[in-house]
């Protein structure tokens, strides 16, 4: 290797973010990645199950692609990223042949909802219709007023503040008449594996449930996830960053010398390659650093669509498999309290909904996901089948193929994942403004020229890129005196 001034540990999307940023500010920049892949969370493999039959390893459908600041600037659809977009941006299945569809469209969506139809609107209208408001809100860096808000965003994000308050709290239903409109909102709180209501839980919801009305809603990578990495790579090289795989860094010698360190992993592994070079106090409170529930991953391989109850559910890029609000707290209960759910919240994906090339002859990869205790070594695989089985009666006549990856080995393919939680730390009123500890400078180690960049810090999960944009431009100010950030456009 090379002697570099920048090296980044991880090569996650904000660890390539960080990395991206710090080269095309003039820097040597090196990435160190454990895996013999990079990416991250946003890996696209060939498993084995079926020729020809790829598979995204974690994340799948990406609307921060189009609505993170960082992706914003760096423009992927310049950079020959193709982001397709379902006409239904999520779906929830519920019992007795219903299911509630959040179209693109916001008044399709109210039509649909009928009763509630007005209260959906009224949650997320204003939250989707200035959905760069709402983002600033949410992807900051909760330690300042965010730019983007000034001056005309004020509103939207006391908006944004009134409806976590409600549906963070057991006035959730209170605004509603029906079972659907709540359910379809709460499988997308589900995605912050955390007891329901929560106030993590509700701006999850109101987020991304805003976005699935704007811009692109929630697109699909054409090829999957894995093109969003590839992007990132080749701006890195075109701009003299180099990528070393294979590489695990265990402890401080494992490090080549460089002038600053930005650490796209937990806290957990920090503290441990740092040891005592990080002073006692910083080392404790990294320490305390709380990770949550967890997922287990089965991939599976049809041979044909899902065949859902409601038709209509399989034009949605995404399903929210846990049926009622009701049902879907328990569930989500009962992981927070150690034990597996008898129907766990399953989060499913099928690509080819809007990628035919996914397709190989009638063969198609579907991603789910279930929610589980944490370290769970169980195989998901069953209950997950049964679970879609609910609503969509003969799933298991179109598997050709499956695996899972149950939550205790989900760190065997990504180590920021301790124990499967996918979200890189606990999803908790506590580290929704102090993660990943209650200092004011949230990417700061404690120790000068290191810093924190990954999911565990600051706005938290995602494939935004911003942890690691907002980390390296910390670091251009402190170590390297380079005051604004370089420009990321193609």
């Amino acid at each position: 290797m090379s002697r570099a001034e920048v090296v980044v540990v991880g090569s996650g999307p904000n660890g390539l973010a960080a990395a991206v940023t710090c080269a095309r500010a003039g820097l040597r920049v090196q990435v160190l990645e454990a895996q013999p892949t990079v990416g991250g969370g946003a890996r696209t493999l060939d498993l084995g199950l079926a020729d020809g039959i790829v598979h995204d390893l974690c994340s799948a459908v990406h609307p921060m692609a189009w609505a993170s600041p960082f992706f914003a600037e760096f423009d992927l659809r310049a950079r020959g990223v193709e982001l397709l977009s379902p006409d239904v941006s999520f779906a929830q299945p519920l019992p007795d042949g219903r299911a509630g569809l959040s179209y693109r469209s916001l008044d399709r969506t109210v039509e649909g909802l009928g009763v509630d139809g007005g209260a959906w609107r009224s949650l997320v209208g204003r939250l989707s219709e200035h959905h760069e408001h709402t983002v600033a809100v949410a992807l900051g860096d909760k330690r300042s007023i965010p730019s983007g808000l000034l001056p005309s965003g004020f509103g939207t994000a006391a908006a944004f503040g009134r409806a976590v308050l409600e549906q963070g709290t057991r006035a959730w239903d209170r605004r509603f008449v029906d079972d659907v409109a709540p359910a379809l909102l709460t499988g997308v709180a589900a995605h912050a594996i955390t007891p329901l209501p929560s106030f993590a839980a509700a701006g999850t919801a109101l987020l991304l449930a805003s976005l699935g009305h704007a811009g692109d809603g929630w697109p699909i990578p054409k090829g999957g996830s894995g093109a969003i990495m590839a992007a990132l790579v080749a701006d890195l090289l075109a701009h003299g960053g180099e990528i070393f795989t294979d590489v695990r860094v265990a402890r401080w010698e494992d490090l080549p010398p460089a002038h600053c360190y930005l650490f796209d992993t937990t806290p957990r592994t920090l503290t441990s390659v740092l040891g005592d070079r990080l002073p006692p106090r910083a080392r404790h409170r990294l320490d305390a650093f709380e990770y949550g529930n967890a997922a287990a991953k089965v991939d599976f391989v049809l041979d044909g669509p899902v065949p859902w109850a409601v038709p209509d559910v399989g034009r949605a890029g995404t399903v929210h498999v846990g049926g009622t609000r009701a049902e879907m707290a328990h569930a989500e209960g009962e992981v927070a309290a150690g034990r597996h759910a008898e129907r766990p919240m399953v989060l499913l994906s099928d690509p080819s909904v809007v990628d035919e090339t996914r397709r190989v002859g009638d063969r198609r990869p579907l991603w789910t996901y279930a929610h589980v205790p944490s370290g769970s070594d169980v195989d998901v695989t069953e209950a997950v089948t049964v679970h879609i089985e609910r609503y969509a009666p003969g799933f298991r006549d179109v598997v050709v193929a499956s695996r899972c990856i149950p939550a205790s080995r989900m760190s065997e393919h990504n180590e920021n994942y301790v124990g499967g939680d996918i979200s890189a730390g606990a999803a908790t009123i506590k580290q929704m403004f102090a993660r990943p500890t209650a200092s004011w400078e949230p990417y700061a180690t404690g120790r000068d020229g290191v810093y924190l960049c990954s999911a565990s810090t600051p706005p938290g999960p995602g494939v935004h890129g911003l942890s690691g944009w907002y980390a390296a431009k910390r670091a251009l100010r402190e170590a390297f005196t380079i005051p604004e950030a370089p420009s990321l456009a193609p």
